[in-house]
């Protein structure tokens, strides 16, 4: 299962749309920061599921503000990350993970591209997609045996 994980949109959407119909994944994750961007991908891509977390740009936001999503074997827990402090460290995120028993926590928040793991958790932030000098998304691969394979790469 492939999937392109975007946060920080910020209503800047060509260029994270044109990617997606250049590599077409299984499945979208749209981690806030502005969830409305979510519409215009589940508008453009009708036949793959695209799920939204609320981040702290987005208010009013009917999303929820965090979600556990099943990645066939993986289950991952969603959210944007202000709410977990990410500035300052991801320890209050994987500790979320671990009690949502996910092997994958995604989040934003912070502009800044980032992959690793920490206590049994992949933990990846995709960096923005719309706003700064650079934007990037991750693409997620998720093999049968639950094996992650995480890639950062430039819009």
């Amino acid at each position: 299962m492939n999937v392109a994980v975007f946060s920080d949109t910020h209503s800047n959407t060509g260029r994270m749309v044109a990617e997606l119909r250049r590599c077409t994944p299984d499945l979208i994750l749209h981690l806030g920061d502005h969830d409305r961007d979510a519409r215009i991908l589940r508008r453009e891509f009708p036949d793959i599921p695209v799920y939204v977390v609320a981040g702290n740009c987005d208010y009013g936001s009917q999303e929820p503000e965090e979600a556990v999503v099943s990645l066939g074997p993986v289950d991952a827990f969603l959210t944007h990350g202000h709410l977990f402090n990410v500035r300052w460290g991801v320890d209050a995120l994987v500790y979320a993970a671990q009690e949502q028993e996910c092997q994958l926590a995604l989040y934003g928040h912070t502009h800044e591209a980032d992959s690793q793991e920490i206590g049994g958790v992949k933990v990846v932030n995709p960096g923005t997609a719309g706003v700064g000098r650079e934007l990037t998304y991750a693409w997620i691969t998720i093999f049968d045996n639950g094996g992650i394979a995480v890639e950062i790469r430039e819009l």
